[in-house]
Formats: structure tokens, sequence, C-alpha cells
């Protein structure tokens, strides 16, 4: 009898123990968010095409979607043509100032068969100053004619410059008619629809990274000063039969302010007014999910 009262007290022990040991065995609990990003159209025009659908996963840079872009594209040839025709102003400087070289080329030779004359007694002065005089005129002129076209060469070069910035900025726009996902992801929401009007603004669909998983989870000041950014924790999440999944996680942000402890948080103590928010990376298998429930061992 004395060995069987023995028995049962050392078995009530141990299960007190076990009890223990395992109810609130966490150190903070959270639940998991991820990166999302909202697209908006970047343009406006029709959605011509919207090819997703929620639960989809969509790699970076990926086109999902066209907005209609033909008045993009006529005003981009428009400013095409009106910059050949400009183009097509640029004076030829060589060429239009050609026949005052030779001009001047001839007066040269003259001037020098002139003073041959003179020299020899054969001509006077009065010939070879009215040749300098010719000559003096000639390039005169083609000094202002030179710096004529070539002003009017500087400020079409600057009109087509303009031009080429506005072609640009065209074609800025139409890349911007393509709908792109800026994140590898999972679409959440779908908030558009083909055919829709769609403005500068307008949100298209919600797309989260779902690789990485973030459980945002709440310290008290005793728990801070034991933990510090990268180190490396253990998170655990309910695994559907009664059980408990295992993950290493690193935090990878620690709130420099307090603030009071959320309603449906708990922490190690409760009592805590002020507590720390914390966020915990942990790469996700594909059982995690956005608002599932954590809970975390320092």
């Amino acid at each position: 009898m004395t060995q069987f009262r023995l028995f049962t007290i050392i078995s009530i022990l141990l299960l007190l123990i076990s009890c223990s040991n395992g109810e609130g065995d966490y150190d903070a609990t959270g639940s998991f968010e991820a990166t999302e990003v909202i697209v908006s159209s970047q343009a406006n025009g029709r959605i011509l095409e919207l090819n997703l659908n929620e639960g989809d996963q969509l790699q970076k840079g990926k086109i999902v979607g066209v907005i209609d872009s033909t008045q993009l594209y006529l005003q981009k040839m428009s400013l095409l043509s009106n910059a050949k025709g400009v183009i097509a102003q640029q004076p030829d400087i060589k060429a239009q100032t050609a026949a005052l070289r030779d001009q001047i080329n001839t007066l040269k030779r003259e001037k020098a068969r002139v003073e041959r004359l003179v020299a020899a007694n054969a001509a006077n002065q009065k010939q070879l100053d009215d040749i300098e005089s010719q000559l003096v005129v000639a390039e005169s002129q083609l000094s202002a004619l030179e710096s004529t076209l070539q002003k009017s060469s500087a400020n079409i070069s600057a009109q087509s410059s303009t031009l080429e910035i506005q072609v640009a900025q065209i074609d800025d726009q139409l890349e911007k008619t393509r709908i792109t996902s800026p994140i590898s992801g999972t679409i959440l929401n779908r908030y558009a629809e083909e055919g829709e009007l769609a403005t500068m603004g307008t949100p298209l669909f919600k797309i989260a990274d779902t690789n990485t998983m973030f459980l945002r989870a709440y310290v008290t000041n005793d728990q801070l000063a034991q933990i510090k950014m990268n180190d490396k924790v253990t998170v655990r999440v309910d695994d559907g039969t009664g059980g408990m999944k295992s993950y290493t996680g690193t935090i990878s942000w620690i709130s420099d302010k307090s603030e009071f402890t959320p309603k449906t948080i708990q922490t190690k103590n409760e009592r805590a007014n002020l507590v720390y928010a914390l966020k915990i990376a942990v790469p996700n298998d594909g059982f995690l999910k956005i608002g599932m429930y954590g809970e975390v061992k320092f």
C-alpha cells in the first residue's frame, strides 16, 4: 500500500512538472505579415488586358496587363514628324559659304599678281589698294555669314533636342502603359477589370512577397535587454494536427520606441503596460500564411 501511494505521488508530481513546462513555453507571440505592394496605374486609359487572378504567383518584372496607348503613340508620331522637319532646316554652312570662299581665294591670287606687277612698275598702287579693299569686304561678309549660319544651326539644334526630350517623355509614358509586377510574390487582391477606365494612381492589384514572412511580436523591457538585431530565434506555429511546427527565424527589426501592449498580443509578462515591437524574418516553405499566429522562443 505504501509503494502504491509513493507511485501515485511521483506520478502526480511528474504530471504537474510536465504541465508546468508545456504551458507558456514561449517568450512572445504575434502574427505573420509580409511585404505588400499595391500596384497602381501609371497611365490614363482603358485597361485592355489584365491577366492575373488572386493567388497567382508572379515573378518580378512580369507584364500582366496593358493600358490603351493609342493617343500616346499618335503624339509620338507627330513629334517625330516635327523633328524631321526641324532637322531638314539645318543649314549646310560649308555649302552656303563656298561661293564667298572661292571669291576670297580669287582675290588673294589677284592681289599676289598685282603685287608682282607693282614691283615691276607694270601696275600702280591704286590697283593694289582696290583689290585689298575688296578682299577685306569679302572676308567680312564671310565672317558675318558664318556667324548667322552658326546661330541658326544652334537654334535648330536646340529645337531638335527639345523634340528629342519630348519623344523620350512619350516613350516613358508608353512604357508605363504596360502593367508589370514590381516584386516576385503572390497576388492577394485584384481591384480592376479589363475594359475599365484607369487613371493615374488607380489601384490595380495587391501583391505580397511570401517567400520570407515576418512575425511581428512584442517584448517587455526586460526581454529587450536579452536580444539584439540578427539574433537567431525559434518560431513555432500550429501544424493543424494538434502539434507545433518549428522554424528558425532572424530578428530583422526592433522598434526604438515603446508602446502600450496591443489587446490581441500576449507577452511573457502580461502585466507589462509598455512593450517594444520587433519583426522576425522567417523563410517560408509555403505553410506560413499572412495573419497566422506564431510563438517565439529566444
